[in-house]
């Protein structure tokens, strides 16, 4: 028999400003529904999710829940006011004996719960938001860009705990790993319609591609058509007026059709110029340290950066990828150290604070109002790239319209906020980018432009990114921070990062060499365990932690249910708990069993 949605959209109408946002839009979630909600910047994708959380109300439809069921939404600027710390805010509308879920997420999510919300970074926020979210463990999580300011660790985290959970979720995110990892379903938002696939992220960019050749094969007849049947109304009409009427109405239609077809949103017509050319050394640093309050953040440090490398840096927040590539850069000066430039270097920096952008300005005047973009005299040009243009002929470029560039910086979405950082950055010549945290809010269509302007960038690249799939398209070298000064060179990108890091320092790259973008994947001196990949071999690794862990869990929850009373006082909070330790329990016999598996292979294989 089959089961209620836990939740059923019917006919859902929506309309903002004059323009609809979803016309005749219906959709159900189904319990342990794990689905992807895909869609361009702007298309409604937040939106949607309010409208399924029941923050906000269609103008027309039906939003039926099912009896029972509780939604929780995770917002992208979690409102916060009325508390004093973050741990507050998490730990507010929880009974004081589930105080503990929340501190389990706070571990894995990396945030402290006595931070003053006052002084919180976005980040941090977002991250007691989830923790908030994750304890209360409704029945389906709305999760709106969860991954934004996470770092990979965190990122690792929630993937893992999404994984074990059997509730349902439905995921915004750009971030394709996540997705991929995650998804079984995918919701995709095109011009107000809705599709749905029974099959996760993985899958998603040849549905659409299929979908999109279909819809182009489809105008193409109909453009065929309505040439023909024009042509036809012009030379022969005349003798015929009365009987072919309705072959006349039917080419209006036909033309009806045509005009009210929804064209789709195109990319930005994003470019670089890397100027003329940088020496062939970009950046040669030996022996650099550097401590803030008696805490290294790094220490003997060398590395040689040549013309056309790509180079990542990763690690968690707060260790100090920002600061070592600020001293890279010459920005800040190392305590202890010497880093060369090279000749000729024109720098530009994509800024993950968007301290570039004026907030309280429009689009037009953050333009305009660069001294790099001025054009002497003119209010409405900006020089791009050596050429003056309209400042909004430009804009559009970018996908934003004569309206929007009449808008203040701070009513944009964060994803938009990013175009036009790159439109500021891509309107001046450059041959050494530095990209902290570019991937953020912007789309998967957008994120993949950027790679292939990267991929033909000639100048070098510096970036810092939490997103694994990115950093694997686009790095040839990638620098581990991991905290107390420690910082390792490695070949390639994150995958190929994880499968080296296996002993430690045996397979880092000697210090000053740069390694090319076709070096071996895995250096010498790093094997595997016998008989296993890379993979296995870092999942045996792993799984004692993921062990470890569940039996903390577990151990608990055995004593919040062993509370007196719990039973016949709080029998919904004991149905809870009972459920989340066999969940727990689940998941650890299932570790126990791939750890042996792995182990009995291992041994096999040296035996």
């Amino acid at each position: 028999m089959a089961r209620a949605p836990l939740l059923q959209l019917s006919d859902i109408s929506l309309t903002f400003g004059g323009d609809p946002v979803f016309e005749g839009l219906s959709l159900n979630i189904q319990p342990g529904d794990r689905v992807a909600l895909v869609g361009r910047n702007g298309s409604g994708k937040s939106t949607l999710m309010k409208v399924m959380a029941g923050l906000v109300e269609a103008d027309g439809g039906e939003r039926v829940l099912s009896p029972g069921t509780t939604v929780g939404y995770m917002q992208q600027e979690p409102d916060m006011s009325g508390f004093e710390t973050l741990g507050e805010y998490a730990l507010s509308e929880m009974d004081a004996s589930e105080a503990w879920r929340v501190e389990m997420a706070s571990e894995g999510l990396k945030f402290d719960m006595d931070r003053p919300v006052a002084t919180a970074s976005g980040g941090e926020r977002r991250r007691a938001a989830l923790a908030k979210l994750w304890a209360e463990g409704p029945e389906l999580m709305l999760l709106d860009e969860p991954t934004n300011h996470l770092d990979i660790e965190a990122i690792s985290w929630l993937e893992e705990e999404l994984k074990g959970t059997r509730k349902a979720f439905v995921l915004i995110s750009h971030d394709r790993a996540f997705l991929r990892a995650l998804t079984k379903a995918t919701l995709w938002i095109d011009r107000g319609a809705v599709r749905r696939a029974e099959e996760g992220f993985e899958g998603f960019e040849a549905w659409r591609d299929k979908i999109w050749d279909e819809e182009d094969i489809a105008r193409h007849k109909l453009d065929r058509k309505i040439k023909s049947e024009a042509r036809w109304a012009v030379e022969g009409i005349s003798a015929r007026r009365k009987r072919n009427q309705g072959r006349v109405r039917r080419l209006q239609e036909m033309r009806s059709d045509r005009a009210a077809q929804i064209r789709r949103q195109g990319t930005a017509a994003m470019a670089l110029d890397s100027g003329p050319k940088s020496g062939k050394k970009v950046i040669e640093a030996e022996g650099l340290s550097k401590a803030f309050e008696g805490r290294d953040v790094v220490r003997d440090f060398s590395i040689t950066v040549t013309r056309g490398d790509r180079v990542a840096f990763v690690g968690p927040n707060g260790v100090g990828k920002t600061t070592l590539i600020k001293m890279l850069t010459g920005e800040l000066a190392p305590d202890a150290g010497t880093v060369k430039l090279g000749t000729n270097l024109m720098p530009a920096i994509f800024d993950q604070s968007r301290a570039a952008l004026v907030p309280e300005q429009t689009l037009w005047e953050n333009l305009v109002g660069d001294k790099e973009m001025r054009v002497s005299g003119q209010a409405d040009q900006v020089m791009v790239r050596g050429q003056p243009k309209h400042v909004v002929g430009y804009l559009k470029e970018f996908l934003f319209d004569e309206q929007q560039a009449r808008a203040a910086v701070k009513s944009l979405s964060g994803g938009e906020k990013a175009r036009l950082l790159l439109a500021k950055l891509m309107a001046k010549e450059s041959n050494l980018l530095v990209l902290d945290e570019p991937t953020n809010d912007l789309d998967v269509e957008t994120l993949d432009l950027l790679q292939e302007i990267l991929d033909d960038y000639d100048g070098t690249v510096l970036l810092v990114s939490h997103d694994r799939d990115f950093i694997d398209r686009v790095a040839a070298t990638t620098v581990a921070m991991e905290g107390g000064g420690r910082a390792t060179v490695y070949a390639g990108g994150w995958t190929d990062y994880m499968a080296q890091r296996g002993e430690g320092k045996s397979e880092s790259v000697t210090k000053g060499e740069k390694p090319k973008a076709s070096a071996p994947k895995v250096k010498q001196g790093t094997t595997p365990a016998p008989g296993l990949s890379f993979t296995e071999s870092h999942r045996l690794k792993e799984l004692p932690k993921v062990i470890d862990r569940l039996n903390a869990e577990i151990a608990k929850l055995e004593a919040y249910l062993a509370l007196p009373d719990l039973y016949t006082a709080e029998p919904v909070k004991f149905a809870k708990g009972t459920e989340a330790l066999a969940e727990r329990q689940a998941a650890l016999a299932e570790a126990e069993e791939e750890w042996l598996t792995l182990e009995e292979k291992a041994e096999a294989a040296s035996g």
